[in-house]
């Protein structure tokens, strides 16, 4: 994909979404249910949509809702649902649909005082630590909904369910979520109970909680606050106009941190934002072009973060080096948590997924710790650090999570404050920046190249993924070398990876359809060189070519 000329400059006028007209679809437009690009979709995040394409409307929180609360029925799911949401246009509506059935249903909610933004990690946590202590047959579990569409465009909406656990729910919960969404919406609603939100609002059901201070108050259980203000890091932080915007100055007043909020600016246009690299409004901390504003900024602080909309991302900026490759910065999380958790026992496993980069896997082989590597989607790391057999899951795209300093668990979800926090841990500690300490990795274990390429794709496309396997793909080499392995299996729980990834001894490449977006991602490690990592790429598109277009979509059950 070309870069766009306007790539991490201002957003002009002609590039925001008319929020009215948005707003006014939400609640106007019906979704086709016959349509499958209008039905209910879990991917890897929850449902996502726009309301401009029918495919993020009322109808369709209302069935989800509702839907969630048939799953918490037969689930016997009995306690207060906590209930979070971001700062993007529909989010806001959707917030009140959700609750017009969830009160409707004589479900007890529990949202932040004012109606304000709730970080998805928020929820995660406040999910964990009120079911700890809830055990036997009489036991009221909480979950949550967490209304966002992460780091995607102002005119998206999403909406994902937490069960218990704290994390993403399962595809077996999701799947009965999802189609019992679309039979409602195939029957005009038919059974969806609501209620006003102007009666809704003045029930006790809804209980409107200081959500900031529990989380904030707890932070020094899984980061070393004292250490960073001891050593007085300078951090500047960009909320990218997301949900986390309001915890910063509690933190620094609590712990004594020297944070500066470099950007204070909340609208639903995302008006401040640089354009991302394809020319739209992105609010992708992983991305150099949408971070531009932060990184006019790095040399001012000792560290720089900023985070997306919901909080469950991380992207970490260091003076003179600029904003880390995601990749890169887990390394160095993991290498400096191993070597700073005395009460993580060696036995616990750290997880990545399958596109993540190799330096992880010589990483944890030179710390003795177990390596699990999954599929892509946080979900896979979530039994784990529910019962602390998993001390840290991250992937790739820049979320990640890990256990208390006492090896117990903190959240299930990714968990943007955390990451950016041990960031500043970090410095305080080894006196070194994360950019610092992964040119020591390098050092240590070699260099390696790695990119990661989106390209548009259609759904006819998205459904010949899954008939990709050695056979399909027809290949005993790439780029000069031998193939040692093609993958459709992450070898760390054998679950199907919903594309294909293939090895040699000297890089990989590995193509799967995004779960979130209409995209096609292409990853690619080389342990050479950067030519050699362009010889991997331009092969891996031509293998890849020939195999997609001579998959018959009656080879296989398609589902788009």
């Amino acid at each position: 994909m070309a870069i766009h000329d306007r790539a991490g400059k201002q957003a002009q006028q002609g590039d925001l979404v008319n929020i009215p007209k948005l707003m006014s679809h939400y609640y106007r437009l019906l979704p086709d249910a016959s349509d499958p690009a209008q039905k209910v979709s879990f991917g890897t995040s929850g449902h996502r949509g726009c309301a401009f394409h029918r495919s993020f409307n009322e109808q369709h929180i209302l069935a989800i809702a509702q839907a969630v609360v048939d799953w918490r029925t037969q689930a016997d799911i009995t306690g207060p649902l906590y209930l979070g949401m971001d700062t993007h246009a529909l989010s806001q509506a959707a917030y009140l649909s959700v609750i017009e059935v969830l009160i409707a249903n004589k479900v007890q909610v529990l949202a932040q005082r004012d109606d304000a933004y709730t970080p998805t990690p928020v929820v995660s946590q406040a999910i964990v630590a009120a079911n700890r202590h809830q055990t036997g047959e009489d036991a009221l579990l909480s979950d949550g909904i967490i209304i966002t569409p992460s780091h995607n465009p102002p005119q998206d909406g999403g909406i994902k369910y937490n069960p218990p656990h704290g994390g993403p729910a399962e595809g077996d919960i999701t799947s009965w979520i999802e189609t019992r969404a679309n039979h409602y919406l195939a029957h005009g609603l038919d059974g969806v109970r609501r209620v006003n939100y102007g009666i809704a609002s003045g029930l006790s059901l809804l209980k409107h909680v200081d959500l900031i201070s529990p989380y904030v108050q707890s932070l020094a259980e899984v980061i070393d606050m004292a250490a960073i203000a001891k050593a007085g890091v300078r951090m500047g932080v960009d909320p990218l106009g997301g949900s986390g915007i309001h915890y910063w100055q509690p933190i620094a007043e609590h712990y004594g941190l020297n944070i500066e909020v470099v950007n204070q600016a909340i609208d639903p246009t995302f008006d401040f934002m640089p354009l991302d690299k394809d020319g739209k409004i992105r609010m992708d901390c992983s991305s150099p072009y949408a971070m531009a504003g932060l990184l006019v900024h790095k040399d001012e602080f000792d560290i720089c973060v900023g985070n997306d909309p919901d909080y469950d991302r991380h992207g970490i900026v260091c003076p003179g080096s600029g904003l880390m490759d995601p990749n890169h910065y887990l390394a160095v999380a993991i290498d400096y948590l191993l070597g700073h958790r005395p009460n993580w026992a060696k036995t616990l496993a750290v997880g990545k997924t399958l596109v993540s980069s190799a330096l992880i896997d010589k990483v944890c082989m030179a710390h003795g710790v177990p390596l699990m590597e999954v599929p892509v989607g946080f979900k896979w790391f979530v039994d784990g650090l529910a019962d602390s057999s998993v001390c840290f899951g991250g992937e790739e795209s820049a979320g990640a999570a890990f256990l208390k300093m006492d090896g117990s668990t903190w959240c299930t979800d990714k968990d943007g404050f955390i990451l950016a926090l041990l960031a500043a841990e970090i410095l305080a500690v080894t006196g070194k920046t994360p950019a610092e300490r992964y040119e020591e990795l390098v050092a240590e274990h070699g260099r390696s190249f790695y990119k990661r390429i989106d390209s548009p794709l259609n759904p006819k496309m998205k459904a010949k993924f899954g008939a990709l396997n050695a056979q399909t793909l027809g290949a005993t080499s790439v780029a000069g070398d031998a193939i040692t392995a093609v993958l459709t299996k992450a070898p760390g729980n054998g679950a199907a990876i919903g594309g294909i990834k293939v090895c040699t001894d000297k890089g990989w490449f590995a193509a799967r359809p995004s779960g979130t977006e209409p995209l096609f991602k292409l990853y690619a490690e080389s342990f050479v060189s950067e030519a050699h990592l362009g010889e991997l790429i331009s092969d891996a598109q031509s293998l890849l070519g020939t195999a997609l277009k001579a998959i018959k979509l009656s080879q296989f059950d398609m589902k788009v």
